[in-house]
C-alpha cells in the first residue's frame, strides 16, 4: 500500500520535526516548509494533506491557505496558538478541514 504524503508548513524547527517524526512513525511521507512560501513551491499532485501553521514570517499560513484553496483541493489542517473562535471559524470559512490549538498532543494531531 501507498504512503501517503504530507506536507508540514511551520517556522518552528522543533515543533515541525516532532511532527515530522510522529507522522513518519505512522508511516507518512514527509516534507517540511519553514514558511508559507516555500510550502507553496513544495505543494504538488502528489500532497495528500497539509499541515500549515498560522503565524509565519513572511508569508502566514492564512494567506498560504488562501493561495493553496485557488488551484488544490488538498485537506489543510492548521495549526495554531491563537485559539479564539474567530480564528477557527475564519481558518474554517478559508477552506481549513480541520483546526489544531498549540500546544497539542500527538493523538489530537493524529
Amino acid at each position: 500500500m501507498p504512503k501517503e504524503n504530507v506536507l508540514i508548513v511551520e517556522d518552528d524547527a522543533d515543533i515541525r520535526e516532532g511532527v515530522r517524526i510522529l507522522l513518519e512513525s505512522e508511516n507518512y511521507n514527509v516534507k517540511e516548509a519553514a514558511n508559507g512560501m516555500e510550502g507553496l513551491k513544495l505543494l504538488d499532485e502528489d500532497t495528500d494533506l497539509v499541515i500549515l501553521d498560522i503565524m509565519m514570517p513572511g508569508m502566514n499560513g492564512l494567506t498560504a491557505c488562501e493561495r493553496i484553496k485557488e488551484f488544490s483541493d488538498v485537506p489543510i489542517i492548521m495549526l495554531s496558538a491563537r485559539g479564539e473562535e474567530y480564528d477557527k471559524i475564519y481558518g474554517f470559512r478559508m477552506g481549513i478541514d480541520d483546526y489544531v490549538v498549540k500546544p497539542f498532543s500527538p493523538k489530537e494531531l493524529m
